[in-house]
């Protein structure tokens, strides 16, 4: 059994502080007003994941448009109560969450096939793209929560399939699938970012984001592996699945919405040079 791991654990010190330097802070600039109702969206009660730890409750965005065999499993396990009750073994400051291992020791995984590679996607005029910053031959971006990275839509015409390749930005939240040496070996384990990371770019099938819950994420034990008692997962549920009395009610800041680009200008304008896609929060109200 391959032992599923994010990087060799030989380079974890050097590359987080090397991350953790390069890091910009959320740019600060004036204040912006508040966001109208024609500003939010209302997510796939099927496209989120529900995560009940004991720091607290996370809530993560499913993006099939990034990695649809991963979303799907993340549902199917859920629903099969798979993760209730696994640990985040492997948890390192400055860089992400582990968890999803019945084994709850970086060893194990679900009895389902392994997955293909999901590191890239392909985007065509049908993905629901809102541009943050266009670098002429690329084009740095939203889907949903998730911050990406595509090549120009100009170059759609001269592709087969007429879209254009793009990959996930490792954010703080994008939810990431843990794998082995083999890159088809994604099968149950997961991360969460706890920082920006982009050696992880094109190396890792992203599928999603936290989108509430991120302190809970950050709070979590850290160690390589967690020394007992680790915290864990109580309980993952899809939205979908929750009865509608007891069901959180979500909606998140639309991408595509007034409120958001006149944010991403805000934000441009305060990184300059250093803008990042990262910088950019957006806002969720969970009731």
């Amino acid at each position: 059994m391959l032992i599923r791991t994010v990087l060799a654990a030989a380079t974890f010190a050097a590359l987080s502080a090397a991350s953790a330097q390069a890091q910009t802070p959320a740019a600060q600039a004036s204040v912006m007003p508040a966001p109208g109702a024609a500003d939010w969206r209302t997510p796939s009660p099927d496209d989120l994941l529900v995560i009940d730890t004991n720091k607290g409750r996370i809530i993560v965005e499913l993006v099939p448009e990034t990695a649809p065999l991963y979303a799907a499993r993340m549902r199917e396990l859920a629903r099969a109560k798979f993760f209730d009750g696994l640990t985040f073994f492997r948890v390192i400051d400055d860089f992400m969450a582990q968890t999803g291992d019945p084994e709850n020791r970086g060893t194990g995984s679900s009895d389902k096939p392994d997955l293909a590679a999901e590191f890239q996607f392909r985007r065509g005029p049908e993905t629901p793209f809102v541009l943050a910053a266009d670098q002429s031959v690329a084009e740095v971006g939203f889907i949903k929560s998730v911050p990406v990275t595509t090549q120009s839509m100009m170059l759609a015409p001269m592709t087969r399939d007429g879209k254009v390749s793009g990959y996930v930005l490792y954010c703080p939240g994008v939810a990431g699938a843990a794998r082995g040496e083999a890159e088809n070996s994604a099968n149950s384990q997961f991360f969460l970012m706890r920082a920006h990371y982009p050696r992880l770019e094109r190396r890792y099938s992203a599928w999603g984001r936290v989108i509430s819950g991120q302190a809970a994420v950050n709070a979590i034990k850290t160690g390589e592996p967690v020394a007992d008692p680790q915290d864990r997962m109580e309980r993952v549920r899809v939205l979908s699945d929750i009865p509608e009395a007891e069901r959180p009610k979500v909606r998140v800041i639309d991408p595509a919405g007034p409120w958001f680009k006149a944010e991403i200008a805000r934000a441009r304008a305060a990184g300059g040079a250093n803008f990042s896609a990262c910088d950019i929060n957006i806002p969720v109200e969970v009731k």
